[in-house]
């Protein structure tokens, strides 16, 4: 029904207007008393075989919401009805910005992808505290956090810092968002001594607090081997506790979306399906070539429990879902979480 009938009437607006009017949409409807438990119960799976310990946390199911989707935590507690088993809020960025002009998110319906540069747009971090500070708890939440567009190249780790101090009462791990594409100027952050920098003065906030959160970084999908593998000894010598794989891709190979239209699209990070079999590889490397020293996050084209069930099995400890929750709907959820149930029973 969500494809025949409710996708084909969302895809006749514009995507970023249609986000939002979802947005409100859900919101409005869950104040109708009955609404939240229907919902549960249409999409909510728990079993004990869903079950995941990660980096201290306990998951009550692999399939997370990827960053992006709930920018300012604003939708949080009803996208918990849906059935995830963890939510990733931002790109949080100490001040508020409106990010790129629009029009900055295309769908790519021959591809079932998504190009977008928002550019980090977002409330800004004490809009966003304002939110978390009202989390009732039912759901692990992940801070995915970056740098203000006009921040100067020296001041980028003193915008990491205060978000990371601000935000550590109310996240339950921090993001480390260096690859995202539509941030303007990202050189220094693809540069490895830089990052060690970063993560290294990370840690060291970190340990100020009683508890402290399990940092990853998250990181693009067109890097190459060599620089997979400085990514490796990064996490090796910074001993940061994983990494999510990956961001969207600047790569427009392959696409059956015509280049005429891509030309007049523009710049943008690609998701989805495009980016499926990019994002399974650099798991599976990361995965291979560590020996699974570190734990994974895999995001990137899963529109399919099959397409769960690869990354899975490339090596990501977890999977997010945002492209594929908006082409498939939230069904998705629950279709994965069923079958790593029979996957699991079968053996």
């Amino acid at each position: 029904m969500y494809k025949s009938i409710v996708r084909s009437i969302l895809f006749k607006f514009d995507p970023e207007t249609i986000h939002y009017f979802t947005f409100d949409a859900i919101k409005l409807l869950s104040k109708i008393p009955f609404v939240s438990p229907l919902i549960r119960a249409l999409f909510q799976v728990n079993h004990p075989a869903l079950e995941r310990e990660l980096f201290g946390l306990k998951f009550k199911n692999p399939v997370g919401l990827a960053a992006g989707f709930d920018k300012n935590a604003v939708l949080f507690e009803e996208l918990t009805n849906f059935g995830f088993g963890f939510i990733e809020i931002g790109t949080v960025t100490p001040k508020p910005q409106e990010g790129n002009p629009k029009k900055r998110l295309f769908r790519l319906k021959d591809d079932e992808g998504l190009i977008n540069r928002m550019g980090f747009n977002n409330a800004g971090l004490d809009a966003v505290i304002s939110k978390l500070k009202q989390n009732s708890k039912r759901i692990i939440i992940g801070g995915n956090i970056g740098k203000n567009t006009e921040t100067h190249p020296n001041d980028y780790t003193t915008d990491y810092a205060t978000c990371f101090e601000a935000l550590h009462p109310y996240v339950d791990y921090f993001v480390l968002n260096v690859s995202c594409p539509n941030v303007g100027s990202h050189a220094k952050l693809t540069d490895k001594d830089y990052l060690e920098e970063l993560i290294l003065e990370m840690k060291r906030l970190n340990a100020k607090f009683d508890k402290q959160k399990p940092i990853l970084l998250k990181i693009a999908p067109d890097l190459n081997h060599n620089q997979l593998d400085e990514i490796i000894a990064l996490i090796d010598s910074t001993q940061i506790e994983g990494v999510i794989a990956s961001n969207t891709s600047v790569s427009r190979k392959d696409l059956k979306t015509p280049n005429t239209t891509l030309n007049a699209i523009g710049n943008g990070g690609l998701s989805g399906q495009p980016i499926k079999a990019k994002s399974t590889a650099v798991i599976r490397y990361l995965a291979e070539k560590s020996q699974k020293a570190f734990p994974i996050i895999g995001v990137g084209g899963i529109h399919s429990e099959d397409d769960a069930l690869d990354k899975i099995e490339a090596g990501a400890d977890l999977v997010q879902i945002y492209t594929g929750f908006v082409y498939e709907g939230p069904a998705l959820v629950k279709r994965i979480n069923k079958a790593l149930i029979r996957k699991q029973s079968s053996f």
